[in-house]
């Protein structure tokens, strides 16, 4: 059992499919996904931590903007995330993630499905909570979990009070401010 502990993440970071992985492993689409859910909500809290809030608000060395590129700035944590996202697919992982809102600053970042609508509203509701549903997709059925995603640290909730695009400006530490949608296909 100790070699498929070290195979399993192996072979999900080599990029093969997650359902095929996960099927040959005996892993649930469901403890996949809050797997991978741990280290992509660790890897951008950290980032959020101890990049952007340490070196924009903290020691005021460079700040973050959606304009990076153009301003020489630091890239958004949720520029970050997408980036990843959009690395993942090129590299033909199965599966999919991304960072939704029920108040997106971008619009692009609304949910769309009904899986996507019901998450998002139940991590608002329930915070603390998760939310998992099947749904059917351009003929193929996945494995969907929503996580709520939280205000770490003052750069979060700066970047969204003050942006002039945001339909909320209320944000407090600690607050959902949208949930990240994994979505793992499964067979059937």
């Amino acid at each position: 059992m100790k070699s498929l502990k070290v195979v399993v993440p192996a072979l999900l970071l080599a990029g093969l499919g997650a359902g095929a992985v996960a099927t040959a492993a005996g892993i649930t689409p469901q403890s996949m996904a809050d797997a991978l859910h741990m280290v992509l909500e660790t890897d951008r809290t950290v980032y959020t931590r101890l990049i952007v809030n340490r070196l924009q608000n903290e020691e005021k060395v460079i700040k973050a903007s959606e304009h990076w590129k153009e301003e020489k700035a630091l890239v958004l944590p949720a520029q970050m995330f997408r980036a990843g996202s959009e690395m993942t697919r090129d590299k033909g992982a199965s599966f999919s993630y991304s960072l939704l809102s029920l108040w997106p600053v971008n619009k692009q970042n609304k949910p769309k499905t009904d899986a996507e609508k019901k998450g998002l509203q139940y991590v608002v509701d329930n915070k603390g909570k998760n939310f998992y549903a099947d749904e059917k997709l351009g003929g193929k059925k996945y494995f969907t979990a929503v996580y709520p995603d939280y205000a770490v640290a003052q750069a979060c909730i700066t970047c969204h009070n003050d942006h002039k695009d945001t339909p909320k400006k209320d944000f407090k530490m600690g607050d959902v401010m949208g949930a990240v949608v994994i979505r793992i296909p499964v067979d059937g």
